[in-house]
């Protein structure tokens, strides 16, 4: 939980965003809540009545506050995408939680936000059509199933192979990399799919999760990229949007790696590259 109130600060004192750039989203509507959510999970999750086997595949213990701040994350990166129409980027300190699903949470992940943000776009005629770009270590289970019948919403997941989640969902596409993968087969894959995955959907939108888990120092990633590699892999994300003048909207993923300073360094390059391209 450090690294959500460390980002910001190390952004801060370098100079790469200031004040006036942050803004502070509020909860996310219980309408909007179930628009993407089960009636039975939100009950659930409202009343602090989720079963002991529930919890245990959330990850961590259910308070009332950690539901308030699932629902201000949500709403952060419905805000964030509408901030990228105007101006071509916004990035969410925390987000990126894909592996809830409609009816449960797993791995840390209570609320599903991009999907709760890509259903509510949708909804409002905002969009006609969205790629998610998930370069998050472990696949988007939760947001492949969410989206499995909706053309509207196409789903790219880059991931390692054989990390979490054993059973992995159908997303429409998926590239499974194996363990170890460095810098250069890394970035060789996503220069040949991202380009035409963008040309080929043509999105309104694009939601790109930016995991800082694939590094190589990271203790649940079982890939090996480098920092640099990293910020690399996010630049050609961002300038790619960039070039097409499709608006998009980051969500910070995983990152857990042993020194919270490699994490907030990682992040902070995700930051850094969208400030230099889109100033």
């Amino acid at each position: 939980m450090d690294k959500y109130s460390l980002l910001p600060e190390q952004l801060l004192y370098e100079g790469t965003i200031t004040e006036d750039q942050f803004f502070t989203a509020s909860p996310l509507s219980e309408a909007a809540i179930l628009r993407t959510h089960t009636a039975e999970y939100w009950t659930k999750l409202s009343t602090n009545t989720l079963s002991v086997k529930e919890v245990r595949a959330i990850g961590f213990p259910m308070r009332p506050d950690l539901i308030e701040r699932g629902r201000v994350i949500a709403q952060g990166t419905l805000d964030c995408a509408r901030y990228a129409f105007r101006d071509g980027v916004a990035l969410n300190v925390a987000g990126g939680t894909h592996h809830s699903f409609a009816d449960h949470g797993e791995g840390f992940c209570v609320f599903n936000d991009i999907a709760v943000a890509a259903n509510e776009l949708l909804r409002m005629g905002e969009v006609e059509k969205i790629l998610i770009v998930d370069l998050d270590v472990h696949q988007g289970n939760g947001t492949a199933r969410l989206f499995a019948q909706e053309p509207k919403v196409f789903t790219f997941s880059m991931h390692g192979a054989r990390n979490y989640p054993t059973r992995k969902e159908k997303s429409d596409l998926d590239i499974g990399l194996p363990d170890g993968t460095g810098d250069a087969v890394y970035l060789d894959t996503l220069y040949h799919h991202l380009p035409k995955l963008l040309d080929g959907v043509q999105p309104d939108l694009v939601f790109y999760l930016s995991g800082v888990d694939v590094l190589a120092t990271d203790k649940l990633g079982r890939l090996a990229m480098t920092l640099r590699g990293c910020k690399e892999r996010d630049h050609f994300v961002l300038q790619s949007c960039q070039d097409r003048q499709i608006p998009v909207a980051v969500a910070m993923g995983g990152g857990y790696s042993e020194r919270l300073a490699t994490i907030i360094e990682a992040h902070a390059n995700t930051y850094r590259v969208a400030a230099s391209l889109f100033a």
